[in-house]
């Protein structure tokens, strides 16, 4: 425990706190006193002010607010970063604005023997699937492969295909599919597995180009008030080398300052016989601030290619149900098999589960873990949660697992309004995102963005928790009107999501996650008070400073 007697390196005046601590935490009049890295005091300004000395910083909060440094539960800094630095398309949001970045940036490299990036959203296209022909127009003569923004699907112009032997006759893999031209020539769009078909064939980042991007992403993520995350993907995969090192050498350097839990990839075109490997890797894997403690399984893909595993069939564009109900990368029987052993390992279990029976599948491998080995501190979680049967939503709470919620996606916008929702049909759309029903029943909420899928802003994800509408920063002409709004969260809840509850799923609770005395100084100062204005002026909230240890490592120039 700290102690108040302590003289101040920092103290937070002028402003009020949102602590987080208590069961019902909001914001109070209170000042911070800060040392040693750690939260000297949180008291009213006179006991804090009798803290500070002559070298003592005092930063006055000018009635904005002091928050627990935000925590990123699923996230992917590394292959964000080397977007950022590449082709990246992110910016964009038409097939033209597309088209004019890839020919731009292939003009200036034109020494890149293939250009790798991505960015793309599958709602600029007819259908969700660019074409090759597109690509060819700006680049005929090097092969281009752009992943999409949710990681799920690539964009390959023909030369890439052709390199590949990516043809007419090349049949789906088991987990992806091609989109084909009606006379069964690839159109230009590989979805999930089918990638892999074209990107083992693209030279992967080199290792410091890896480097930089992880430091790139660290310092935006700062810039956003993100003190630390889970990287939900942990190993070598299409067009990356193995961030793995990448995160060993940036802790052994002392250039990763956040917290990070790293989760290690399943390969799941194999079983158990990986185990040993994980644990080994998880032996190593604890250097600094990086700590490799976690099992990432990915269990389905995603809505909008009709890869997220459903217990009912997609419907087509006619209403009618289809013979597609979605892929389930994991066979279910191994799936709690694998689960079983990694629970009784000690590893966390991280989940990627979209679709209702993915989220089924996992939840019962889960049960069954826990008759098998008993109730222990793992903290397994599962994130995205896009459709979740009624008959599960309680599963979480009784279970002890994490709903690990991206609450940006949660609104009308067009990939949901024209790739998801007719697809679904209105009585399985309405399942959608139950963040309110989990919470109701007594599921812990924590909180990722899914970078490079989509915005890392934590004041965007709470946002939209709470009003289930887009943040008029991010789309300007969106639709207005609440998606589902029964489901929404309170402002209290989703920040909340975002900083205790992240803090807990990473084994952090006890050191960062709130503002109390003695754990860590990892702070954040808003421009303003969220809770005393309009819940629609959520997402207008800027970070002016973000603190680890009570080091500054960002602050705001305007």
């Amino acid at each position: 425990m700290a102690h108040r007697s302590q003289q101040a390196d920092t103290v937070f005046l002028g402003g009020r706190v949102f602590t987080g601590a208590g069961t019902r935490p909001t914001p109070v009049d209170a000042a911070v006193a800060v040392g040693g890295g750690r939260i000297l005091a949180v008291a009213d300004t006179s006991t804090v002010r009798s803290l500070a000395g002559t070298a003592t910083e005092v930063v006055d909060l000018e009635g904005g607010l002091l928050v627990p440094g935000f925590q990123d539960a699923h996230v992917h800094p590394v292959v964000a970063g080397v977007l950022m630095l590449g082709c990246n398309l992110g910016e964009r949001s038409t097939a033209e604005g597309y088209l004019e970045v890839v020919a731009q940036y292939a003009k200036d490299h034109p020494d890149a023997v293939w250009i790798r990036g991505g960015g793309w959203s599958m709602d600029s296209f007819p259908g969700g699937t660019p074409t090759r022909g597109m690509l060819d127009a700006v680049v005929p003569d090097r092969p281009v492969l752009l992943t999409n923004r949710d990681g799920h699907g690539a964009w390959a112009n023909t030369r890439a295909l052709d390199l590949a032997g990516v043809d007419r006759h090349t049949p789906d893999p088991a987990d992806g599919r091609i989109e084909r031209e009606p006379d069964g020539t690839p159109a230009g769009t590989l979805q999930e597995g089918a990638v892999e078909l074209v990107a083992r064939h693209m030279p992967a980042a080199t290792p410091q180009e890896a480097y930089a991007g992880l430091l790139a992403a660290q310092e935006y993520l700062f810039s956003l008030g993100v003190t630390g995350w889970q990287d939900a993907m942990i190993g070598a995969f299409p067009g990356n080398p193995d961030n793995f090192d990448v995160y060993l050498r940036a802790a052994r350097e002392g250039s990763l300052l956040a917290r990070v839990v790293g989760a290690l990839w399943w390969d799941r075109e194999r079983g158990l016989e990986q185990l040993p490997e994980l644990e080994e890797r998880r032996r190593t894997g604890q250097v600094g601030r990086f700590n490799a403690t976690s099992v990432k399984i990915m269990q389905d893909g995603v809505a909008e290619n009709f890869t997220a595993g459903m217990l009912e069939p997609y419907l087509d564009g006619c209403g009618c149900p289809t013979a597609n109900s979605g892929l389930s990368f994991v066979e279910p029987a191994l799936l709690t098999e694998a689960v079983c052993a990694l629970d009784r390992s000690g590893f966390q279990v991280h989940f990627h589960a979209l679709g209702d029976r993915a989220v089924r599948e996992a939840l019962d491998a889960l049960a069954t873990a826990r008759t098998a080995n008993g109730v222990n501190d793992n903290r397994h979680h599962m994130a995205h949660l896009q459709v979740v049967h009624p008959d599960d939503i309680g599963r979480f709470a009784s279970l002890g697992v994490a709903a690990n919620i991206q609450a940006l996606w949660a609104a009308h916008e067009p990939q949901m309004d024209e790739l998801t929702i007719p697809f679904l049909g209105p009585e399985r759309a309405a399942l959608q995102y139950p963040f309110g029903d989990l919470r109701r029943a007594g599921a812990r909420l924590v909180a990722g963005s899914d970078w490079s899928v989509s915005s890392p802003n934590p004041l965007w994800g709470i946002h939209v928790a709470v009003n289930r509408t887009v943040p008029p920063q991010e789309t300007p002409d969106a639709a207005c009107a609440p998606f589902y709004p029964e489901q929404a969260l309170s402002l209290t809840e989703a920040l909340t999501a975002y900083t205790a509850g992240s803090a807990w799923v990473n084994h952090l609770d006890e050191v960062t996650g709130t503002i109390e005395e003695g754990k860590y100084a990892d702070l954040v100062v808003l421009d303003r008070d969220p809770f005393a204005g309009p819940s629609q002026e959520i997402a207008g909230a800027r970070v002016r400073r973000t603190y680890i240890d009570g080091r500054l490592v960002f602050a705001a120039t305007d």
